[in-house]
Protein backbone atom coordinates (compact mmCIF):
# COMPACT_ATOMS: atom_id res chain seq x y z
CA UNK A 1 0.00 0.00 0.00
CA UNK A 2 1.59 3.31 -0.96
CA UNK A 3 1.63 6.09 0.74
CA UNK A 4 2.88 9.94 0.01
CA UNK A 5 5.05 11.16 2.94
CA UNK A 6 4.35 14.53 4.65
CA UNK A 7 7.35 16.82 3.97
CA UNK A 8 8.99 18.72 7.05
CA UNK A 9 7.66 21.55 8.61
CA UNK A 10 9.68 23.98 7.26
CA UNK A 11 10.04 22.95 3.88
CA UNK A 12 5.70 23.28 4.08
CA UNK A 13 6.06 26.30 5.88
CA UNK A 14 8.55 27.85 2.95
CA UNK A 15 6.15 27.45 0.17
CA UNK A 16 4.03 29.67 2.15
CA UNK A 17 3.55 33.38 3.69
CA UNK A 18 2.23 35.19 7.19
CA UNK A 19 -0.73 37.52 5.95
CA UNK A 20 -2.15 39.95 7.97
CA UNK A 21 -6.01 39.68 8.53
CA UNK A 22 -8.32 41.51 10.35
CA UNK A 23 -10.23 39.66 13.23
CA UNK A 24 -13.12 40.54 15.43
CA UNK A 25 -11.41 42.95 18.34
CA UNK A 26 -7.90 43.17 16.06
CA UNK A 27 -5.43 42.00 13.56
CA UNK A 28 -4.19 38.49 13.21
CA UNK A 29 -0.97 37.08 10.98
CA UNK A 30 -1.98 33.51 9.58
CA UNK A 31 0.14 31.22 7.65
CA UNK A 32 -1.34 30.92 4.41
CA UNK A 33 -0.15 29.02 1.32
CA UNK A 34 -1.22 29.08 -3.10
CA UNK A 35 -0.48 25.63 -4.64
CA UNK A 36 -1.12 25.13 -7.97
CA UNK A 37 -1.48 27.80 -11.09
CA UNK A 38 -3.14 31.06 -10.45
CA UNK A 39 -5.82 30.52 -13.05
CA UNK A 40 -6.88 27.30 -11.45
CA UNK A 41 -10.28 26.55 -9.98
CA UNK A 42 -10.12 27.32 -6.50
CA UNK A 43 -10.51 24.65 -3.46
CA UNK A 44 -9.55 25.68 -0.08
CA UNK A 45 -8.81 22.88 2.09
CA UNK A 46 -9.49 23.90 6.55
CA UNK A 47 -7.64 21.45 8.84
CA UNK A 48 -8.40 19.99 12.11
CA UNK A 49 -7.51 20.18 15.60
CA UNK A 50 -5.29 20.13 17.33
CA UNK A 51 -2.98 20.30 14.08
CA UNK A 52 -2.04 22.74 11.04
CA UNK A 53 -2.53 22.69 6.89
CA UNK A 54 0.61 20.58 7.25
CA UNK A 55 -2.10 17.60 7.63
CA UNK A 56 -3.08 18.33 4.22
CA UNK A 57 0.96 18.24 2.96
CA UNK A 58 0.52 15.15 1.30
CA UNK A 59 -2.38 15.61 -1.23
CA UNK A 60 -2.00 19.31 -2.41
CA UNK A 61 0.92 18.51 -4.91
CA UNK A 62 -1.48 15.92 -6.89
CA UNK A 63 -4.81 18.50 -6.69
CA UNK A 64 -2.49 21.29 -7.80
CA UNK A 65 -1.09 18.74 -10.92
CA UNK A 66 -4.51 18.42 -11.70
CA UNK A 67 -4.37 21.81 -12.49
CA UNK A 68 -6.43 23.69 -8.99
CA UNK A 69 -6.09 26.80 -7.25
CA UNK A 70 -5.14 25.30 -3.41
CA UNK A 71 -5.33 27.25 -0.73
CA UNK A 72 -4.14 26.28 2.59
CA UNK A 73 -4.25 28.10 5.90
CA UNK A 74 -3.56 27.39 9.62
CA UNK A 75 -6.61 29.00 11.38
CA UNK A 76 -6.02 30.93 14.24
CA UNK A 77 -4.03 29.60 17.67
CA UNK A 78 -2.74 26.79 15.42
CA UNK A 79 0.65 25.96 13.34
CA UNK A 80 2.37 28.86 12.26
CA UNK A 81 -0.21 31.29 12.32
CA UNK A 82 -0.18 33.56 15.65
CA UNK A 83 -1.07 32.13 18.79
CA UNK A 84 -2.46 34.74 21.51
CA UNK A 85 -2.37 33.41 24.39
CA UNK A 86 -5.48 35.10 26.37
CA UNK A 87 -7.40 35.11 23.14
CA UNK A 88 -11.31 34.10 23.08
CA UNK A 89 -10.81 31.39 19.86
CA UNK A 90 -14.31 31.24 18.14
CA UNK A 91 -15.65 29.23 15.01
CA UNK A 92 -17.39 32.31 14.13
CA UNK A 93 -14.00 34.24 14.29
CA UNK A 94 -11.76 31.82 12.60
CA UNK A 95 -14.75 32.22 9.82
CA UNK A 96 -14.15 35.61 9.47
CA UNK A 97 -10.71 35.16 9.20
CA UNK A 98 -11.22 32.68 6.16
CA UNK A 99 -13.13 34.72 4.32
CA UNK A 100 -10.46 37.46 5.06
CA UNK A 101 -8.43 35.64 3.26
CA UNK A 102 -10.18 34.71 0.10
CA UNK A 103 -10.93 38.56 0.23
CA UNK A 104 -7.23 38.90 0.44
CA UNK A 105 -6.09 36.54 -2.45
CA UNK A 106 -9.48 37.48 -4.47
CA UNK A 107 -10.94 34.18 -4.25
CA UNK A 108 -14.90 34.56 -4.36
CA UNK A 109 -16.43 31.15 -5.46
CA UNK A 110 -14.36 27.96 -4.56
CA UNK A 111 -14.83 24.24 -3.45
CA UNK A 112 -14.13 23.74 0.39
CA UNK A 113 -12.71 20.59 2.00
CA UNK A 114 -12.49 20.42 5.87
CA UNK A 115 -11.88 18.25 8.56
CA UNK A 116 -12.51 17.61 12.08
CA UNK A 117 -12.75 21.47 13.89
CA UNK A 118 -12.61 22.57 10.30
CA UNK A 119 -15.71 20.76 9.34
CA UNK A 120 -17.28 23.82 12.38
CA UNK A 121 -15.55 26.42 10.26
CA UNK A 122 -16.56 24.91 7.16
CA UNK A 123 -20.53 24.67 7.74
CA UNK A 124 -20.96 28.53 9.35
CA UNK A 125 -19.11 29.64 5.89
CA UNK A 126 -22.24 27.69 4.41
CA UNK A 127 -24.69 28.96 6.77
CA UNK A 128 -23.36 33.22 5.83
CA UNK A 129 -23.22 32.25 1.91
CA UNK A 130 -24.29 28.69 0.61
CA UNK A 131 -23.84 30.02 -3.02
CA UNK A 132 -20.17 30.58 -2.77
CA UNK A 133 -19.44 26.73 -1.83
CA UNK A 134 -19.05 25.44 -5.64
CA UNK A 135 -18.99 22.02 -3.86
CA UNK A 136 -17.85 20.85 -0.50
CA UNK A 137 -16.05 17.92 0.72
CA UNK A 138 -16.22 16.58 4.18
CA UNK A 139 -13.52 14.12 6.04
CA UNK A 140 -14.13 13.21 9.73
CA UNK A 141 -15.79 15.53 11.80
CA UNK A 142 -18.10 16.27 14.61
CA UNK A 143 -20.79 17.02 11.60
CA UNK A 144 -23.71 16.84 14.45
CA UNK A 145 -23.06 17.38 18.14
CA UNK A 146 -24.73 14.49 19.62
CA UNK A 147 -22.65 12.17 18.19
CA UNK A 148 -19.46 13.29 18.49
CA UNK A 149 -16.98 11.27 21.10
CA UNK A 150 -14.25 13.18 22.28
CA UNK A 151 -11.59 10.83 23.55
CA UNK A 152 -10.68 11.29 26.82
CA UNK A 153 -7.42 13.64 27.07
CA UNK A 154 -9.89 15.72 25.12
CA UNK A 155 -12.51 15.58 27.82
CA UNK A 156 -10.01 16.24 30.20
CA UNK A 157 -8.67 19.50 28.58
CA UNK A 158 -12.10 21.04 27.71
CA UNK A 159 -12.91 20.93 31.47
CA UNK A 160 -12.09 23.08 34.39
CA UNK A 161 -8.15 21.03 35.46
CA UNK A 162 -7.48 22.08 31.54
CA UNK A 163 -5.04 24.87 31.41
CA UNK A 164 -3.29 22.79 34.27
CA UNK A 165 -3.27 19.60 32.34
CA UNK A 166 -2.63 21.25 29.02
CA UNK A 167 1.14 22.18 31.04
CA UNK A 168 1.49 18.53 30.92
CA UNK A 169 1.25 17.60 27.20
CA UNK A 170 3.96 16.26 25.76
CA UNK A 171 5.21 14.94 22.46
CA UNK A 172 4.90 10.87 23.87
CA UNK A 173 1.43 12.01 24.89
CA UNK A 174 0.24 13.27 21.82
CA UNK A 175 1.74 10.29 19.77
CA UNK A 176 -0.20 7.91 21.98
CA UNK A 177 -3.46 9.99 21.43
CA UNK A 178 -3.06 10.20 17.47
CA UNK A 179 -2.38 6.61 17.76
CA UNK A 180 -6.00 6.12 19.50
CA UNK A 181 -7.68 7.68 16.71
CA UNK A 182 -5.85 6.49 14.01
CA UNK A 183 -6.28 3.41 12.42
CA UNK A 184 -3.62 2.73 9.93
CA UNK A 185 0.29 3.13 10.88
CA UNK A 186 1.67 6.21 10.93
CA UNK A 187 5.51 6.58 11.33
CA UNK A 188 6.96 7.97 14.25
CA UNK A 189 8.47 10.97 11.58
CA UNK A 190 4.91 11.78 10.87
CA UNK A 191 3.76 12.04 13.58
CA UNK A 192 6.80 14.32 15.09
CA UNK A 193 6.32 16.57 12.15
CA UNK A 194 2.56 17.06 13.44
CA UNK A 195 3.43 17.52 16.90
CA UNK A 196 5.98 20.23 15.75
CA UNK A 197 3.18 22.44 14.45
CA UNK A 198 1.34 22.34 17.50
CA UNK A 199 3.72 22.89 20.10
CA UNK A 200 4.73 25.73 18.16
CA UNK A 201 5.20 29.03 19.60
CA UNK A 202 3.47 26.81 23.03
CA UNK A 203 0.49 26.35 21.17
CA UNK A 204 -0.20 22.78 23.52
CA UNK A 205 -1.26 25.17 26.03
CA UNK A 206 -4.16 26.86 23.84
CA UNK A 207 -5.92 23.69 23.49
CA UNK A 208 -8.54 24.68 26.11
CA UNK A 209 -9.28 27.46 24.72
CA UNK A 210 -9.25 26.06 21.33
CA UNK A 211 -11.91 23.25 22.32
CA UNK A 212 -14.46 25.52 23.53
CA UNK A 213 -15.49 24.66 19.60
CA UNK A 214 -17.50 21.84 21.48
CA UNK A 215 -19.88 23.96 23.03
CA UNK A 216 -19.99 26.38 19.60
CA UNK A 217 -21.39 23.14 18.07
CA UNK A 218 -24.64 22.87 20.28
CA UNK A 219 -24.78 26.51 20.46
CA UNK A 220 -24.80 26.58 16.82
CA UNK A 221 -26.55 23.93 15.88
CA UNK A 222 -29.85 24.84 14.78
CA UNK A 223 -27.78 26.83 11.94
CA UNK A 224 -24.88 24.45 10.90
CA UNK A 225 -27.03 21.44 10.41
CA UNK A 226 -29.22 22.88 7.87
CA UNK A 227 -26.56 24.46 6.63
CA UNK A 228 -24.66 21.09 5.69
CA UNK A 229 -27.88 19.28 4.92
CA UNK A 230 -28.81 22.17 2.60
CA UNK A 231 -25.84 22.70 0.80
CA UNK A 232 -26.76 23.39 -2.84
CA UNK A 233 -23.54 21.80 -4.09
CA UNK A 234 -22.26 18.45 -4.98
CA UNK A 235 -21.08 16.81 -1.88
CA UNK A 236 -18.34 13.98 -0.93
CA UNK A 237 -17.99 12.47 2.11
CA UNK A 238 -14.16 11.00 2.40
CA UNK A 239 -14.86 9.06 5.64
CA UNK A 240 -12.74 6.95 7.96
CA UNK A 241 -14.77 4.40 9.62
CA UNK A 242 -12.62 3.05 12.52
CA UNK A 243 -12.60 6.79 13.89
CA UNK A 244 -13.69 6.20 17.96
CA UNK A 245 -14.76 10.22 17.86
CA UNK A 246 -16.41 10.72 14.10
CA UNK A 247 -16.70 7.45 12.49
CA UNK A 248 -18.83 4.98 10.90
CA UNK A 249 -21.88 5.90 13.51
CA UNK A 250 -21.69 9.57 11.89
CA UNK A 251 -21.87 8.26 8.14
CA UNK A 252 -25.09 6.32 9.39
CA UNK A 253 -26.60 9.44 9.85
CA UNK A 254 -25.15 11.27 6.61
CA UNK A 255 -26.36 8.53 4.36
CA UNK A 256 -29.79 9.00 6.42
CA UNK A 257 -30.31 12.51 5.87
CA UNK A 258 -28.30 13.47 2.79
CA UNK A 259 -29.06 10.54 0.20
CA UNK A 260 -27.92 12.84 -2.65
CA UNK A 261 -24.22 13.04 -1.28
CA UNK A 262 -21.29 10.67 -2.22
CA UNK A 263 -19.94 8.18 0.02
CA UNK A 264 -16.47 6.85 0.18
CA UNK A 265 -16.10 4.97 3.53
CA UNK A 266 -12.08 4.20 3.72
CA UNK A 267 -12.79 0.69 5.13
CA UNK A 268 -9.80 -1.26 3.76
CA UNK A 269 -8.61 -3.53 5.01
CA UNK A 270 -7.27 -1.95 7.27
CA UNK A 271 -9.81 0.64 7.83
CA UNK A 272 -9.03 4.40 8.23
CA UNK A 273 -9.32 6.44 11.52
CA UNK A 274 -9.63 10.06 12.33
CA UNK A 275 -7.07 11.79 10.06
CA UNK A 276 -7.71 10.35 6.36
CA UNK A 277 -5.59 12.50 4.66
CA UNK A 278 -2.86 11.36 6.84
CA UNK A 279 -3.69 7.71 7.16
CA UNK A 280 -4.32 7.03 3.11
CA UNK A 281 -3.51 10.59 1.54
CA UNK A 282 -2.90 8.53 -1.84
CA UNK A 283 -6.27 7.30 -1.79
CA UNK A 284 -7.96 11.03 -0.33
CA UNK A 285 -6.53 12.50 -3.14
CA UNK A 286 -6.86 10.46 -6.01
CA UNK A 287 -10.80 11.10 -4.49
CA UNK A 288 -11.03 14.33 -4.27
CA UNK A 289 -9.08 14.78 -7.20
CA UNK A 290 -11.92 13.27 -9.44
CA UNK A 291 -14.86 14.83 -7.65
CA UNK A 292 -13.44 18.54 -8.10
CA UNK A 293 -12.45 17.70 -11.40
CA UNK A 294 -16.35 16.50 -11.90
CA UNK A 295 -18.81 18.29 -14.05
Amino acid sequence: MTRTAMPTGAQWAAGGTRTTVRGRTRTHVLFVRQDGPADGTPVTLVHGFPTSSHDWSPIVPGLAARGHRVTTLDLLGFGHSDKPRGHAYSVLEQADLVEEVWRGLGIGDTALVAHDYGVSVAQELLARDPGRVTRSAWLNGGLYPDLHRPIRVQRLLHGRLGPVLARAVSERGFRASMRKVMSRPVSDRDLHLMWENVALDGGRLLAPRLLRYIDERRAHEARWVPALEGCPGPMLFVWGPADPISGAHVLARVRERMPHAVVHELSGPPAVGHYPQVEAPDEVEALLGDFLAAD
